[in-house]
């Protein structure tokens, strides 16, 4: 029998099984279509990277992944708030896959690191107002 799975549930399942991406304690990455890490860096490791590189560099190939490293446009903080949960050109929104938590922290992980060094918290109040 062939089975038919959408390209987001095969990335998924090749990436737990090679052990990029971080499980919850049950096993599972993910829940009725939603992320569970809540953790950042964890986030950023599992969903971002992938198209912006792990030192968050972007990069340029069969499309262009703009580079999160020392990225000016992450200090107005509603701007990446706008970003994760809606998309921008080629990056599909996460609104409907992260909790306002999990934005904030995925967002504040990125502002806080690779060259990035913004002190001002997004809180998940932030993210909600902007749903």
């Amino acid at each position: 029998m062939l089975r038919i799975i959408s390209s987001a549930s095969f990335l998924v399942a090749a990436l737990a099984a090679s052990g990029a991406v971080a499980q919850s304690s049950d096993g599972t990455f993910s829940s009725n279509q939603r992320f569970v890490p809540k953790d950042g860096e964890v986030l950023f490791r599992s969903i971002c990277q992938g198209c912006h590189m792990p030192d968050a560099k972007g990069a340029v190939g069969a499309g262009k992944y703009p580079a999160l490293a020392k990225n000016e446009k992450l200090e107005a903080s509603g701007y990446p708030v706008f970003i994760v949960l809606n998309g921008l050109q080629g990056m599909p929104g996460f609104g409907m896959y992260l909790d306002d938590e999990q934005v904030a922290a995925v967002i504040n992980y990125v502002r806080t690191h690779f060259g990035n060094d913004y002190k001002d918290k997004i809180t998940a109040d932030d993210v909600k107002a902007v749903r």
